[in-house]
């Protein structure tokens, strides 16, 4: 069952039409597409890829449900002749990130930005001064922070019952198989001369950016950020320490780590947690992707897959029945029953005692979508963002600081300044 969504998730029936243009229509603009086409009141007006294949792709998808947008190579030359436009959806790789957001904002957009905010944290800071100046939304896409499981988990049983009672310890992993190098049919690669005036060196590099380090932060970024961004969020707190290893120990041929193992140490409200991260991409470990808080009185196991969400009680933990009564969880496992012996010597059973618990709340929507949809809903005066550029740059944070501190080869501080667009204090 769905409970009571907050309003920034449900749909909104539209106060007018919004002119979009989506910038970069690979893998991921591509999937935002799935998620755009269902949400009412939303016109996609143009499309900026480098590359034609991507193009043809959106353009299909697109087509289906009834857009007809006019395609650009090149992102200014669709700022400089559409107008009318009130949104740009960016979905391109981390290094164009911080370039195409100041553009589009500076031109008087509403900008959503997928995550990471950029491949630098200079690049990060530099969108938050940019919508500051500009008096313009920007959403990163942190799409949980818009998941109505993810939000009743956080708000309801974390916050306001605090079901768990004290966190002190979390973990998290994002594993991947042994990835493949991507490719293309010689007849759909780019001519190297746009390659090059667009920051690629070749095809390959151009399909495998993620490994390059002036283009991506690597697989630490591209998967840890959406996990270390719920650590802070549910543990309400920034860290102040972290300790990390990795390298390029499969492949010694990506210019990036491989496989990598971080521990964070937070000050939270309750005293010191500490959480564990991992990101290895030579096996999935069996078990997808997601995040375990675990407290003295319960263990909450968090995920964008709703199979793999489940929420532990400890024996000691007071009884949880009145949150099931209320609807804010749902019973799914119990102890096996005690058999006793009375004084008559009567075999008796004990009543059986719920130990798994799920969030009885099934998002039956893309998970981009409900995010899309804060988005457009603030554009329209009806949400505030779910998580604009600041929240975004407080998360993204600690996952810039992993591969600084790989490469110190110790245990590294965080301090305030660390945490904002203008750490050295000057004005924005």
């Amino acid at each position: 069952m769905v409970l009571g969504l907050p309003r920034l998730v449900r749909a909104q029936a539209p106060s007018a039409q919004l002119n979009v243009a989506l910038i970069g229509v690979g893998a991921q603009g591509r999937l935002l597409i799935d998620s755009l086409v269902n949400i009412p009141g939303i016109r996609v007006q143009a499309v900026a890829d480098i590359w034609k294949f991507s193009q043809l792709q959106a353009a299909a998808k697109l087509k289906k449900a009834q857009h007809q947008p006019a395609f650009y190579e090149n992102f200014e030359d669709l700022l400089a002749k559409e107008k009318n436009l009130d949104a740009a959806i960016i979905a391109t790789p981390d290094f164009c990130h911080a370039p195409q957001t100041e553009a589009c904002l500076r031109a008087g957009l509403a900008v959503y930005c997928e995550s990471m905010m950029s491949h630098t944290v200079e690049g990060a800071r530099a969108m938050v001064r940019a919508a500051d100046e500009t008096k313009k939304l920007l959403q990163i896409g942190h799409q949980r922070r818009s998941n109505p499981r993810y939000q009743h988990t956080i708000d309801k049983l974390v916050r306001e019952t605090r079901l768990a009672g004290r966190i002190t310890a979390a973990t998290a992993q994002w594993n991947k198989p042994v990835p493949d190098d991507l490719g293309a049919p010689k007849s759909q690669e780019i001519p190297a001369d746009i390659l090059q005036r667009y920051g690629y060196t070749d095809m390959h590099q151009f399909r495998n950016w993620r490994w390059f380090k002036n283009l991506s932060g690597g697989p630490i970024q591209n998967l840890g950020v959406h996990q270390l961004d719920i650590i802070t969020w549910l543990l309400d707190a920034r860290p102040q320490a972290i300790v990390a290893m990795g390298g390029s120990d499969y492949n010694p041929r990506n210019e990036h780590c491989d496989n990598i193992m971080a521990v964070y140490e937070f000050a939270t409200k309750d005293g010191i947690a500490r959480a564990a991260y991992e990101v290895v991409t030579t096996s999935n470990s069996g078990g997808g992707d997601f995040e375990t808080f675990m407290g003295d009185q319960g263990t909450i196991v968090t995920s964008e897959n709703q199979k793999l969400a489940k929420i532990y009680r400890e024996p000691k933990a007071p009884d949880w029945a009145p949150l099931v009564d209320k609807g804010w969880l749902q019973e799914i496992a119990y102890a096996k029953a005690k058999r006793t012996r009375n004084d008559a010597g009567d075999v008796q059973e004990s009543a059986r005692v719920a130990v798994e618990f799920a969030v009885p709340i099934i998002l039956r929507k893309p998970v981009h979508q409900p995010h899309l949809e804060n988005f457009f809903a603030a554009i329209r005066g009806e949400a505030k963002l779910a998580c604009d550029a600041p929240t975004a740059l407080a998360a993204e944070v600690p996952v810039f600081k992993i591969n600084q501190a790989i490469a110190a080869g110790q245990k590294l501080e965080f301090t305030p300044a660390d945490f904002t667009a203008n750490p050295d204090g000057r004005a924005a």
